[in-house]
């Protein structure tokens, strides 16, 4: 297993970690992901650690904390061999501070989530949504707190925007504060919009990109392709609607080329995919997930190996989108060009 430095934190973390969405199954959303048990995940995280895959990645809105409490249980003995990331601020139940990032929120719900966990501290803290309600000071000062209890040891977001994270590095700088030295976004060949505004933001800020989805909600499997829609029983197509939105056709221009990368390197589409992710800027670690050994195994094989620059080249060719305003624009200036 390949390891990285988490930001500009002193943390290495493996260029993998094992997602525990699939555990529990509560609700239709979650079941579409998977339904495994406590016995289930200590299996799979026994294969994860054999294969240096030691970082799990949870939170407390999956499947309302059952996931939290299964990958409390399957660790028990393993504490001292793995890394635990989880997520808090969305709602936990139906009062009015039951989410997001406030005092009386982040210190109720990070208390919650050790004991559901079974540990005394979480090795990273994300906050799992934007708060446009809380001010950013009491967000960060309350993490910071929590910091210096030894409760958690390292902060990050998930899912924000670029203007909201540098506002926040900016009060941790101003007041001392731990800083965000991790952004769990979504991106994937697929998708490349993390590519626009919050890669340079990682670059500059040193925050390193903690991966979701990766195979762009199960659409990036080689399984759905020109005449093969998503069949039923799978995450693509029983959560079709929630996934982000694609032109059908740039993910067939994408499956054809990493068809041909499969042929010429005898790697699975799925193992091309995630180690073009492990190619990019400020990527530290892809999150994968499976539902059984099997793929588990076979995803674990997109490290220990690289594709040459033609092969990369090729795919940023096949997944190239137009981008948004300003960044088209801004991609014009020499020095941007230059810097990559």
């Amino acid at each position: 297993m390949e390891y990285r430095r988490l930001g500009a934190s002193g943390l290495r973390v493996p260029a993998l970690s094992f997602g525990t969405a699939t555990f529990g199954g509560t609700g239709d959303f979650f079941k579409a992901w998977g339904s495994t048990d406590a016995d289930g995940a200590a299996r799979l995280i026994d294969i994860c650690l054999d294969h240096g895959v030691s970082m799990f990645d949870s939170a407390d809105g999956y499947s309302n904390g059952l996931a939290e409490q299964i990958l409390g249980e399957a660790i028990k003995g393993k504490r001292d061999r793995l890394l635990i990331s989880t997520k808090v601020t969305f709602p936990t139940g139906e009062g009015p501070n039951d989410y997001g990032s406030s005092r009386q929120h982040l210190i109720h719900a990070v208390e919650a989530s050790l004991k559901r966990l079974g540990v005394d501290h979480v090795d990273l803290l994300q906050l799992h949504g934007q708060d446009y309600n809380t001010p950013v000071e009491e967000t960060l000062s309350t993490l910071d707190q929590l910091v210096r209890q030894g409760k958690i040891r390292y902060i990050g977001a998930s899912n924000f925007s670029g203007w909201h994270l540098m506002k926040s590095q900016a009060v941790a700088k101003r007041y001392g504060y731990a800083r965000h030295v991790a952004h769990q976004v979504y991106y994937s060949l697929l998708n490349r919009d993390y590519e626009w505004e919050l890669m340079p933001l990682g670059r500059d800020q040193g925050i390193g990109a903690t991966i979701w989805s990766p195979l762009g909600w199960g659409k990036l499997t080689g399984k759905i392709r020109r005449g093969h829609p998503a069949q039923p029983g799978t995450r693509a197509h029983d959560i079709a609607g929630t996934g982000p939105v694609y032109p059908e056709e740039r993910l067939f221009a994408i499956v054809d080329v990493l068809d041909e990368l499969s042929q010429e390197t005898g790697k699975t589409i799925p193992q091309i995919a995630l180690n073009w992710l492990l190619r990019r800027p400020t990527v530290a670690n892809v999150i994968i997930g499976a539902r059984n050994e099997e793929q588990l195994v076979s995803n674990i094989g997109a490290v220990g190996w690289a594709l040459s620059p033609d092969q990369v080249a090729r795919l940023d060719a096949a997944s190239d989108a137009p981008a948004a305003y300003p960044v088209w624009h801004q991609r014009s200036f020499p020095m941007l060009n230059e810097q990559g």
